[in-house]
């Protein structure tokens, strides 16, 4: 990859949520002089989240660490095959392989696995039950913050979760993961197989499934390790 100094960070959010969650981590990385970009996927279809990132990619002024959350890690696996991406970072997040989608991945929880409280579509969205939101996907957030969540939920597209990768970046770039260690959304066991699959160097954090709000350190510098195991190849 020649030498140079990765610096462009491109930051992909999940569902249920948007970019704003992500200040934390931009905060960190920027202190650290990194120049980071946050996608605004709108969450309705794999193709149009992966067309949102390519954008923000694009503008880049040169190679990329390509960070997805949760089912923003279906988004990087798709877009993240783009030739200005230097590496990916999962967080708490699914990476599938070629012909998986997030549906497939979710179809068969291991047993006694937490069951997340999506409630059933409405008009082709998901939500989560707000009553719920707190335990399971923020149980670390202070609980003003997770209702705020709650009431501020960005319907996730059925069509997003059921878009099905075609070329998974992770078989042609290096990967980094990280796991939540109390995720009640994705079970722990799970990131683990996906992220020993991919051939990622993982690292774990005790944290729910919102780690990139509750450890925006931990993220910043795992995903500033993925800057420098990069720059160092």
């Amino acid at each position: 990859m020649g030498t140079y100094t990765l610096r462009n960070v491109v930051l992909v959010h999940g569902g249920f949520v948007d970019g704003s969650g992500w200040q934390g981590v931009y905060d960190s990385l920027s202190r650290d002089g990194f120049r980071v970009s946050i996608v605004q996927n709108p969450t309705q279809s794999l193709a149009d989240d992966v067309e949102a990132t390519k954008q923000i990619i694009d503008a880049q002024d040169g190679p990329v660490v390509l960070v997805g959350h949760s089912y923003g890690g279906a988004v990087i696996t798709e877009s993240g095959t783009h030739p200005n991406v230097a590496a990916l970072v999962y967080l708490a997040a699914f990476a599938p392989d070629k012909e998986e989608s997030v549906s497939t991945l979710i179809a068969e929880p291991p047993p006694g696995a937490p069951v997340p409280p999506i409630l059933p579509p409405q008009n082709g969205f998901l939500f989560l039950d707000r009553e719920k939101f707190h335990a399971s996907f923020a149980a670390d957030l202070p609980a003003r913050l997770a209702a705020f969540m709650a009431d501020s939920q960005v319907p996730w597209g059925v069509g997003a979760l059921d878009g099905a990768v075609t070329d998974p970046a992770w078989r042609s770039k290096p990967s980094w993961y990280l796991v939540a260690t109390e995720d009640r959304m994705i079970p722990p066991a799970a990131q683990y197989a996906m992220a020993e699959r991919a051939g990622a160097s993982v690292s774990q954090v005790a944290a729910s499934h919102s780690v990139y709000l509750s450890q925006p350190e931990a993220v910043a510098t795992l995903i500033a390790q993925g800057a420098a195991g990069i720059a160092e190849r």
